[in-house]
């Protein structure tokens, strides 16, 4: 499994590419994973960038549900929605598709902030607000989340 570490800055090109910053790019495998995945995020006006083999590991547990209960057939439909195949090119830029970048609000200033094992790319003012949104207290958040991790 993939493990991504910090918040990267970066710009927006007139082309709607990013550079992944070097220091990001170290943290791939090998010679550097060259495809992703990049889809709309479920609960933040964000995008979600996946390494191919996490994308395939999350596609293989969606892959367990019946499509013939209409719900399951629903999330799968909105999980797949506006999701693309990626590469990075030469110089480790990758082009978002204009509809990702109109549906997350992304204008020239961006953040790529680790999730785990995936990547969140976000419009830089946007993911300010939300991290440090005042109506959550974080330590609050902390130990309801992490208190029963140590006991499984």
């Amino acid at each position: 499994m993939i493990t991504f570490i910090g918040t990267h800055e970066c710009k927006l090109d007139g082309k709607g590419r990013i550079q992944l910053p070097i220091s990001l790019r170290k943290q791939l495998p090998g010679d550097g994973i060259q495809e992703f995945v990049i889809r709309r995020s479920i609960f933040s006006k964000c995008l979600e960038l996946y390494p191919k083999s996490e994308w395939d590991h999350e596609l293989e547990k969606i892959n367990k549900l019946s499509r013939y209960e209409p719900e399951n057939a629903d999330f799968i439909r909105r999980f797949m929605a506006g999701s693309k195949s990626i590469e990075l090119d030469s110089s480790g830029r990758i082009l978002i598709a204009k509809d990702l970048l109109n549906y997350a609000e992304i204008n020239k200033d961006v953040v790529i902030a680790s999730q785990l094992n995936i990547l969140e790319i976000w419009d830089k003012e946007k993911y300010e607000q939300t991290v440090n949104d005042p109506n959550i207290d974080f330590a609050t958040l902390a130990q309801e989340v992490m208190k029963n991790i140590d006991k499984e």
